[in-house]
């Protein structure tokens, strides 16, 4: 057995609920259940750009499909199968042992086969596809917002950014703040069970990866509207709330982004259903705020007076 496949073989080959025809043929076969639709997305992590190279490879194996997993939360679909293709500079068995712990730990978390995949020497890069399913007609998409819905969040944002910002050495924090911070930035939580019960409760969702106002911009511009955020109301954990009154983390919470969160809007009717979902689910479920019909979005401090946003988000190109 050649290098590559014996890598297959040994760190990435385990048994695969839900497939007809996995890992070991040119292509995996599955099939999807009677009155269900296909739901597919993919996601690339580079190292130096979405990770530190020396980054724990447990975290990275970890968020690399946790990141996917969000994306079919945010659709209302139910993961099930998923496809791995790495690039590697180099075998190193000890790196590859906790990078698939990582990653299996999370399918296992969350139900997720791996069926297929490559890989290949170059400049460590991890990239994996997702397929998941949902009942025709049911899936959560950007453009469902209507006016006047409550916009939500399913919890705390602006963590993994603020910690990020002290890894880089851009914000002071204790080694224990950090560490606590690390978990969001490193082990981000797909809020899947979250999303299945929002199929018949919301109108629209996206998970926030590059930043609240980013992301609730998708789906304001597919829905062709605008909204008022109430920055007070935005969930914040402890060590967020300690940091709040400087700028520099408002930022973090309004555009930082890795946040993996829900944002959908909901009509008002839904209010206190969403909010006994959230406590069921555990979550800190928040309404931030309200679409309009007139285009923009306006972000108010808590004696309402408009704030000047300079960052909305994380962009790769700029």
């Amino acid at each position: 057995m050649t290098p590559e496949f014996d890598l297959i073989a040994r760190y990435f080959t385990r048994p695969q609920p839900h497939t007809e025809l996995g890992i070991g043929d040119d292509a995996a076969l599955i099939a999807v259940p009677p009155g269900h639709q296909l739901a597919i997305s993919a996601d690339m992590l580079v190292a130096g750009t979405h990770f530190f190279a020396d980054a724990a490879p447990y975290g990275i194996g970890w968020k690399s499909l946790a990141v996917n997993i969000s994306d079919m939360a945010a659709m209302g679909a139910e993961a099930r199968w998923a496809t791995l293709a790495i690039a590697l500079p180099e075998i190193k068995e000890a790196w590859l042992a906790e990078f698939s712990r990582g990653f299996f730990d999370c399918a296992d978390r969350f139900g997720v086969s791996l069926i297929g995949g490559d890989t290949t020497r170059g400049p460590l890069t991890i990239s994996v596809q997702i397929m998941g399913i949902v009942p025709q007609q049911q899936a959560l998409t950007r453009s469902g917002a209507k006016a006047g819905d409550d916009i939500w969040v399913s919890g705390p944002l602006g963590t993994a950014a603020l910690a990020l910002a002290a890894m880089q050495g851009h914000y002071p924090l204790t080694a224990d703040a950090l560490a606590e911070c690390s978990v969001a930035l490193h082990q981000p939580q797909p809020r899947a069970a979250l999303g299945l019960a929002l199929r018949q409760l919301a109108h629209s969702a996206i998970d926030i990866s590059d930043g609240l106002l980013a992301d609730l911009g998708h789906i304001l511009q597919a829905s062709q509207l605008g909204a008022d955020i109430r920055f007070a109301d935005i969930p914040l954990s402890p060590i967020t709330r300690q940091h709040i009154a400087d700028n520099a983390v408002q930022s973090f919470v309004l555009g930082g982004g890795d946040d993996y969160e829900l944002c959908f809007t909901a009509p008002s009717a839904k209010r206190e259903q969403i909010a006994t979902l959230g406590r069921q689910l555990g979550l800190s479920l928040g309404v931030i705020g309200q679409t309009r019909a007139q285009a923009g979005v306006d972000v108010y401090d808590a004696d309402n007076t408009r704030l000047d946003i300079k960052k909305t988000g994380f962009d790769h190109f700029q």
